[in-house]
């Protein structure tokens, strides 16, 4: 059957939800500085598409320092170090989740925020002046300048003097510039000195989840100077100042300076003053001031009908990459000038599907919103996104900002087709199950809406003509006719198909297996089997089962009966093989089990099946018990089969025999011959008188009839009243005896080929005369003249055994 592809490894990836959330992957996250060490700040947060568990990492820049930690299993990160905003406002940090595979890394900056935790830093006091005691009430005398690290409303300074009402001095709050207070003059003969106390004091802001105000004390020491005669002198000239957009008048106008860019030169006139108090010499100069912008305007998004905060769209999903969202019409303005007017647009929301042009904003800007990524803008994930349009000041101490929510609501089309929720579906089904039975149930799913979701189901291909389908519901089922039979078709396999109202569609494939049920029994080829056994090798019987399946087929064999004995047979439960018990070894002791003389055994042998519940079938075997006729050779051969060096020692041994016979026989015949001092003529063989003749066969050296048959042995016919003599007995009857095979019971005779047992037989030996050497070369070599010897000793033994028997 077929298997489905391997899936491919999908990196994990984190999360993003956003600036304001304290889950996700960190990005655009701010801290405050006053955060206490070992604070959870957040937990990183993401998945893996395959479902495979994920770790979290942290690290930062090689030189440095390690702000945070997080715990690699949940994703909490900890503050380990105290922050300080005064000397590193932002966190660079490489965030990484894992599958184990693959591995995901993300630069992102976490933004440390001020905490009102800095006191203003005087940066010209404690300090000595000197002071005319001539000096015009409301001229400024010194400005004191204080510095407050901190930003926002916690870095702004203001001015105050300790004790203001007992004091001849007033300090403007937010320039800190110091003057004579109006309707005061100073006295040189009344105080030489005056040590006057300067407070700045921050705008307070939170610390520690608490409002606090800080503030630091400077001392200002005053020399009052007497006055002098002479004409007043501007030293320094010219004189340039400025003064602020929002500061308190004195004695000019307020005039913003986000309207007009406005330079003021008053003339100013420097007077002596006689002891009655009459105006004397007087000098003149022109002070040049201008009036400086402050940031005191955060940026603003417009609608059609002014300042708006949400702006809502309605579209259809996966519009095309790179269009111009024109449902939304918005403006963003700031109205301080210059570096105070000058910030960043961002758009902080789900993914990356929109972007914002432009990113920076000098004054003004119509705002733009583009498609980034169409495919993800999809109904089935988002009926609706919403997005936070964020500008943020760039170079200002303030980083004053604004936000806009815009929320887009998406409409649905038909952009899925079906899908089914796995490949391949397997399916098993017994092969007894009735016509309409169910077989599986497939599923898919459009995740789209309305009609477009709707799917039927349809069946098709060369497996499926026994089975139909619900359009409905996916149920697939046989058809009403189907008869399943495994041992006919036990594999079928088709597809399905899951379609939507506009022909979208998926499909899948479907693997059915016949069950097989053990529905036959084993059989026999013949219910009635006769064999022939011949002692030492098996029989066998063999049954087959027509189920399909193991182990509904698989047979195992015994004998439930056997007539006249039962204790006689083995059988392989396996192959079917059925053999004597190992002990028996001949008929005598077959005849000594069973006292009886019949070699005909009847068993009733049972072929089982291993199915459940299992099945059974028996046959009568009828079973003729022989020995296997063979010689001395042929029983030292099977009784040694296993043995091959055995048999190679023996067969050379027989052959040696031979050799040392015929040399005995061919001494004896020659010193025979020489005793009687015969001279036998050259190339004749002396024919032995029949009378002396003991053998069962003619020399083999003997004298052909005719002269084309010269040194061809043709035996003579056996005469049946001679008696074999073994005339060199002494000599090698103790090596050649050999014990036959106990005797054939009395049951049936032998067959013809059939040997007797249990006797004691003597390989004769061969006389003959050495003739002179002939001219040609015999044909009948001494090993087979002996053969033919040996062939002919036990016929003739045999006809001897037989006719007692008669």
């Amino acid at each position: 059957m077929c298997l489905p592809a391997a899936q491919a490894d999908f990196a994990p990836y984190f999360y993003d939800n956003g600036p304001y959330s304290y889950n996700g992957n960190l990005a655009l996250f701010s801290l405050s500085e006053d955060t206490a060490v070992g604070t959870q700040i957040y937990r990183l947060n993401g998945t893996d598409p395959e479902g495979q568990e994920v770790r979290y990492g942290l690290s930062f820049d090689p030189g440095s320092k390690e702000y945070f930690s997080v715990d690699s299993k949940s994703g909490n990160i900890t503050l380990v170090e105290k922050l300080d905003r005064e000397k590193q406002d932002s966190i660079d940090v490489l965030v990484s989740i894992t599958d184990g595979q693959s591995k995901v890394v993300e630069r992102v900056t976490i933004f440390v925020m001020d905490a009102n935790d800095e006191k203003p830093e005087f940066q010209n006091m404690p300090a000595i002046i000197d002071v005319l005691e001539t000096t015009e009430s409301g001229i400024s005398i010194y400005k004191v300048e204080a510095v407050d690290r901190d930003t926002g409303s916690g870095g702004s300074v203001t001015y105050y003097l300790q004790s203001a009402q007992s004091t001849l001095f007033a300090i403007d709050r937010h320039s800190g510039v110091l003057r004579v207070k109006s309707g005061e003059m100073l006295d040189y003969e009344k105080a030489k000195t005056h040590f006057v106390i300067v407070i700045a004091k921050d705008g307070g802001g939170s610390f520690n989840g608490k409002e606090q105000f800080m503030s630091s004390s400077a001392t200002l020491t005053i020399n009052v100077i007497d006055a002098q005669d002479t004409l007043p002198s501007f030293i320094g000239t010219p004189y340039f100042g400025y003064v602020y957009e929002i500061s308190v008048p004195v004695s000019m106008k307020t005039l913003p300076r986000d309207k007009y860019t406005l330079t003021f030169t008053p003339s100013v006139q420097a007077s002596e003053v006689s002891p009655e108090g009459r105006l004397m010499d007087y000098e003149v100069t022109t002070v040049v001031i201008r009036v400086v912008d402050l940031n005191n305007n955060p940026p603003t998004f417009y609608g059609e009908n002014g300042p708006q905060s949400t702006f809502e769209l309605t579209m259809y999903e996966h519009p095309p990459e790179g269009e111009i969202l024109r449902g939304l019409k918005i403006t963003v303005n700031d109205s301080d000038q210059g570096a105070n007017a000058k910030f960043n647009l961002r758009l902080i929301g789900p993914g990356r599907m929109l972007r914002v042009v432009p990113q920076t904003v000098l004054n003004e800007a119509q705002v733009t919103i583009l498609v980034e990524d169409s495919a993800a803008m999809d109904y089935e994930k988002y009926h609706f996104l919403t997005y936070k349009l964020l500008a943020v000041e760039i170079d200002t101490p303030e980083k004053f900002s604004a936000t806009a929510d815009i929320v887009i609501h998406l409409l649905d089309t038909n952009d899925n087709a079906p899908k089914f929720s796995s490949d391949y579906y397997i399916a098993r089904i017994p092969e007894n199950s009735p016509g309409g039975s169910n077989v599986v149930t497939v599923t898919a799913f459009d995740p789209d809406s309305g009609p477009w979701g709707e799917v039927k189901y349809s069946i098709y291909g060369s497996g499926a003509e026994l089975f139909l389908i619900k359009p409905d519901s996916g149920i697939i089922y046989t058809q009403p006719w189907a008869s399943l039979d495994a041992e006919v078709r036990s594999k079928y396999n088709f597809y399905v198909k899951a379609e939507d109202t506009e022909g979208k569609y998926n499909l899948a494939e479907v693997f059915v297996t016949v069950l097989d049920l053990n529905d036959h029994s084993p059989a026999f080829y013949d219910n009635f089997l006769e064999k022939t056994m011949v002692i030492g090798a098996p029989v066998k019987i063999e049954a087959v089962d027509d189920d399909a399946e193991v182990p509904n087929n698989v047979i195992e064999y015994a004998i439930m009966k056997a007539e006249p004995e039962n204790n006689i047979f083995d059988i392989n439960a396996d192959t079917g093989e059925i053999m004597l018990k190992s002990y028996i070894k001949s008929m005598a002791i077959i005849q000594n089990i069973t006292k009886k003389r019949d070699c005909t055994w009847s068993l009733v042998v049972q072929a089982r099946d291993r199915g459940h519940p299992s099945l059974t079938t028996t046959a009568v075997v009828k079973i003729d018990i022989t020995e296997a006729v063979r010689g001395p050779l042929g029983s030292f051969l099977m009784q040694n089969r296993n043995k091959p060096l055995q048999i190679l020692g023996m067969l050379a041994g027989i052959i040696s025999l031979m050799i040392i016979v015929t040399v005995l026989i061919s001494t004896a015949t020659f010193m025979r011959n020489k005793k009687s001092n015969r001279i036998l003529p050259n190339r004749r063989v002396k024919r032995r008188p029949k009378t002396q003749h003991t053998w069962l066969f003619k020399n083999p050296l003997k004298r052909p009839e005719r002269n084309e048959q010269k040194f061809k042995v043709k035996e003579e016919e056996r005469e049946p009243e001679v008696i074999v003599e073994n005339v060199n007995h002494n000599n090698n009857a103790g090596r050649i005896l050999r014990q036959w095979p106990p005797p054939p019971p009395p049951c049936a005779p032998p067959p013809a080929f059939c040997l007797p047992v249990e006797r004691q037989w003597v390989i004769p030996t061969v006389s003959a005369t050495v003739a002179p050497k002939p001219l040609k070369k015999a044909v009948v070599t001494r090993q087979d003249s002996v053969s033919k010897a040996l062939v002919s000793e036990l016929k003739m033994r045999l006809e001897q055994k037989r006719k007692p028997d008669h």
